[in-house]
């Protein structure tokens, strides 16, 4: 999987808002108690939000972000066949990363010792910086995982955005 621009990012993360706040207003006056006779969990990705559980929903302006916890899963193709990396980053209010957690979940032998690579040396690379501006290649000899962390950062930037 190839790297984003930070245009593309932006633009990815416009279209992600705007489906979040359609699929919200649809569910406008439906009763809490409602059973929908589902799980919507797809267990891809979840939120732990800060104690104060500050989100307004007020809207989804570029650099607006809850502060809090949150993971996701990316996924990337490897010589070995179909590879995932789980990643937990710590974001404050402007979308900075605090903290960065990499999990190598690799099938193989090979993706698991260089995704161990990758998680070993990511948080010099992306603590400090803007959520929206990182667009991580190569990490301790690691290219192809970056591209699963990638695609998991897309995903933290939808969740995280308030």
């Amino acid at each position: 999987m190839s790297s984003h621009s930070p245009a593309r990012r932006w633009l990815i993360t416009a279209a992600a808002v705007a489906t979040l706040s359609l699929t919200a207003a649809c569910g406008v006056g439906q009763s809490s108690d409602e059973s929908s006779g589902g799980s919507s969990d797809t267990g891809s990705s979840s939120q732990e939000q800060t104690s104060d559980g500050s989100s307004d929903g007020s809207g989804s302006e570029s650099g607006s972000f809850t502060a809090g916890t949150y993971d996701a899963e990316g996924g990337y193709t490897s010589p070995g066949g179909q590879q995932s990396v789980g990643v937990e980053v710590t974001l404050d209010a402007d979308g900075t990363v605090t903290e960065v957690e990499v999990t190598p979940e690799a099938s193989d032998g090979t993706s698991e010792r260089y995704q161990s690579q990758f998680a070993g040396g990511i948080a010099d690379e992306v603590v400090g910086k803007k959520i929206t501006e990182l667009d991580v290649s190569t990490v301790a000899g690691s290219s192809l995982t970056s591209g699963g962390f990638n695609d998991a950062i897309d995903d933290i930037i939808s969740q995280a955005q308030a």
